[in-house]
Order: C-alpha cells, then sequence, then structure tokens
C-alpha cells in the first residue's frame, strides 16, 4: 500500500530530505554549483535541478552569479539566502547584556551592548531584556518580528521544576519564580535559556575544538569557574540544570566551605578560579600586578607566565596548572572523556604552555587521560554559542519543506 503523504519514505519526505541535505551542504561549503550539489548529494542533474529552482521558489536559496575561469561554459552558482531567517542570542552577565542577531547562514548582523551596572540599576529585567534585544535587531536593520528565535545565556541554570534561576546568586534580578513567564508575555518570538558555560562547549562543538567529538569535558575559567559535559554528543545538565557547577567542588589545597550556595564560593573556585590568579603571583614575589577586575588581571598574569622564562613565571605557572589539574582529575575520574577544552580567558590566555603543564599534571592525578586542548572561539563564545543554538532550532523550522 502506498504510504499517505508526510509518510516516511513517500516522494514529499524523501524531497524534503534531499532538500535539507542540499541547504547544509550551502550551509557548509558557500557557493555551489548544480553539478557539485548533484555530485555531493549523489542525485541527477535533472533531479538537482528541480531541487534547486523548488528551494528558490520558496525564497531559500539565491542564484548569485557563475562559475568562471574554467573550460567549458559557465555554471550558476546558488547560496543560501541569509534572509531566509534571522536568530539571535543573548549573554547575561552582572555587568552587562550582550545581544546579537544573526542570519540564517551564521554571520552576525547586528550587535548591542547594554551596560547593566548591578543593583544600581532600577530597570526591570525584562525592559533590560528587551532592550537589549531590540538594540541589536535595530543595528541589523531588522523588527522584533523578523527574529525567528532567541537564546539566552546566563550563569548558573534555571531549575526545570521550579522555573527559577539557581546558582547565580550574584545576577541581580533575575530570581523571581515568575521571571520566564514575564520574558514569554513581553517577547514575541520563542525563546530559550540556557547556562553560559554549557553554551560556550555548543560553540566549540559546532565551530571550535571539539568538532567531530561527542564525550567531552569543557573547563571554563573567566569571571567563574565552571564546566560543561557532552555526553553522547548531548549536553548533560543534571537533575536542576546544576551539573558542570565544578567552583562548589571539594578538593584538597582549600578549606571545606558549608552552605556554598550560600557563600557562592567553594573548594575548586577558591583554588584555581580567576581571584586566585593575582594573589598566587603575590605570594610568589611577581610585582606589576595589573589593577582592575580580577578576571582580567589573571589573564594578563597567565599570558605574561607562559612568555617569561624567569622562576617566579615558571612557578606560577606551574602552580596554577596543579591548581587546574586538581579538580580536573575529579571530573575525568568521573566522567572518563574523550578531550577537555580548556576555556575562558584565565585558560586560553595560557596557550600551549599552560595546556602542557595541566596535561602533564593530569596525567599524575587521574587514571584515564583525555587529550586536553584550548578553545578555538575565543570572541565572545557565550554568545555566539547562543546564536549557534538559536540556529539550529531556526533553521530546522524554515528549511522543512514536507509541509
Amino acid at each position: 500500500m502506498a504510504g499517505t503523504a508526510g509518510t516516511p519514505g513517500t516522494p514529499r519526505v524523501l524531497r524534503a530530505m534531499n532538500d535539507r541535505a542540499a541547504l547544509d551542504l550551502l550551509l557548509e561549503h558557500g557557493q555551489l554549483s548544480r553539478t557539485r550539489i548533484g555530485k555531493l548529494t549523489g542525485l541527477s542533474k535533472p533531479t538537482a535541478s528541480q531541487l534547486l529552482a523548488r528551494l528558490e521558489a520558496a525564497g531559500l536559496v539565491l542564484a548569485t552569479g557563475t562559475t568562471e575561469g574554467r573550460p567549458g561554459p559557465n555554471a550558476q552558482l546558488y547560496e543560501v539566502n541569509p534572509a531566509a531567517g534571522y536568530a539571535a542570542g543573548l549573554d547575561v552577565t552582572p555587568q552587562r547584556i550582550l545581544a546579537a542577531v544573526a542570519d540564517i547562514t551564521g554571520r552576525t548582523v547586528g550587535r548591542h551592548e547594554l551596560p547593566t551596572p548591578g543593583r544600581r540599576t532600577g530597570t526591570p529585567v525584562v525592559q533590560q531584556v528587551t532592550d537589549a534585544l531590540d538594540g541589536a535587531v535595530k543595528a541589523a536593520g531588522l523588527a522584533r518580528d523578523d527574529i525567528h528565535r532567541l537564546v539566552i545565556g546566563t550563569p548558573g541554570a534555571f531549575d526545570p521544576t521550579t522555573g527559577r534561576l539557581r546558582y547565580a546568586s550574584h545576577l541581580p534580578g533575575w530570581h523571581s519564580p515568575t521571571l520566564l513567564d514575564e520574558l514569554a508575555a513581553a517577547l514575541p518570538m520563542p525563546f530559550e535559556y540556557e547556562n553560559d558555560v554549557n553554551l560556550v562547549a555548543l560553540a566549540e562543538q559546532r565551530l571550535g575544538a571539539a568538532r567531530d567529538h561527542t564525550d567531552f569535558v569543557l573547563l571554563w575559567n573567566q569571571e567563574g569557574l565552571g564546566a560543561a559535559l557532552v555526553l553522547g554528543g548531548r549536553l548533560h545538565r543534571g537533575w536542576t540544570g546544576g551539573a558542570g557547577e565544578v567552583g562548589f567542588l571539594p578538593v584538597p589545597g582549600t578549606p571545606l566551605v558549608r552552605q556554598v550556595t550560600k557563600a557562592n564560593s567553594g573548594g575548586y573556585q577558591e583554588l584555581a578560579g580567576s581571584q586566585a590568579v593575582p594573589g598566587l603571583a603575590r605570594a610568589l614575589g611577581i610585582q606589576d600586578i595589573p589593577a582592575g577586575p580580577y578576571a582580567e588581571a589573571a589573564a594578563h598574569l597567565v599570558a605574561r607566565a607562559a612568555e617569561r622564562d624567569d622562576e617566579p613565571h615558571r612557578r606560577l605557572l606551574r602552580t596554577y596548572a596543579t591548581r587546574l589539574a586538581t579538580g580536573l582529575a575529579s571530573l575525568v575520574s568521573v566522567l572518563d572523556p574523550e578531550l577537555v577544552v580548556l576555556s575562558g580567558a584565565s585558560l586560553t590566555s595560557g596557550g600551549e604552555t599552560l595546556r602542557a603543564l595541566v596535561q602533564a599534571e593530569l596525567e599524575e592525578l587521574a587514571a584515564s587521560r583525555p587529550r586536553l586542548v584550548v578553545g578555538d572561539v575565543r570572541e565572545h563564545p557565550v554568545l555566539r554559542g547562543a546564536l549557534e543554538s538559536a540556529l539550529a532550532t531556526t533553521r530546522d523550522e524554515v528549511f522543512d519543506t514536507s509541509r
């Protein structure tokens, strides 16, 4: 019996599968000719021509030019229509909200930064979110209704059972139990929320050092120390969204901290977080400690230590590597990941020198020996991850030609 329309194996579904395969190839490679698309998909020339005509009529691809400089007639080139859909992302910290809009190809077309100076601002969180989003939308020359989906990245995690933000007491105004409902009422597009470090892992998995890896840990060290866990290709968030909150992890070398959520502190954060680096440098007799935020000071000190060959700076980097490996040893002993990605300015600023030291220390402290790499996504990785997350869903919706 022939299947009904929309049933797997029917012409409509097969066409939709071919359409999506061609669109994904165009996203990956950029401009392609009909012949090239046919070869990459295994479709015949007539079928590839019909496919491209269908996608062009649907506004999903554009004919952009022709091949030149090759023997024979020039071939028509096609690319994904950037205006077929738009997605937005927000990176929220206590100091600011950074918003961006990307077209469906992933190109950022608008960005806006909204300062949010702690508790001194009287602006409600919902208005802060909409103001930041509107700034990016305006910079892109678009309207709110043009955005298909929004992903908001924050420290901590929204508890799926209560809807309240947990593990982020330093983010004022974001802990109302009605906040998600208020955002849903204020925003015209569907939105999702995600832990900021999880979004960095997503960015590295899609674009960076963890591409083609399905089991890895990402250790993040910047304003805070945290981890993201990707198991079987999927983010592991935990029952309350708190998986990866390793800053609270008890480790040797620091006092045991009780009621850590109230103190917003813990052993691993105190041992190896960014705020520990300036104090460690002073204890080793290093002069010229940078002023300003401790995360920036830590990144500067680590970068300088990786470049210099004097004993105090060598000891700083060795001690810091040992502290980092101390907490990582617990993670890899439990999870046995294929890969560990070091990310955040306090880690990436040390480059290959710090990575090699942490790798060597970890091999002494843990039975499993994952490969350590330095993250590739350096420019606003939380925001990039939010955009990649929003784009994935947007593409699924916009590219679905089976409807």
